[in-house]
């Protein structure tokens, strides 16, 4: 399948350009730019999400990579703490 430009224009510029605030208690935080390619809750998240993850593997033996949903979390047994990365 092929992207047309505009698409991939598009998709280039959301995932380039972003920023976030914070509103609590009826304050709001100072803006923040983010430089991170997936954003948590946006329509393209999921999609951009499997596409980065997909090949992450554990580099050493006893680690365990978990995915789920938007979340990746490697598990490191204690005895593999201190391995040399």
């Amino acid at each position: 399948m092929t992207l047309t430009d505009e698409v991939y224009n598009c998709i280039g510029d959301f995932l380039r350009v972003h920023s976030h605030c914070t509103k609590f208690a009826g304050k709001v935080s100072e803006v923040a730019e983010i430089f991170a390619s997936i954003i948590q809750g946006s329509g393209l998240g999921p999609a951009a999400y499997v596409i980065t993850a997909s090949d992450l593997r554990p580099i050493h033996a006893g680690n365990e990579i978990l995915k789920y949903a938007e979340d990746t979390y490697l598990v490191t047994p204690a005895e593999n703490a201190n391995m040399p990365r």
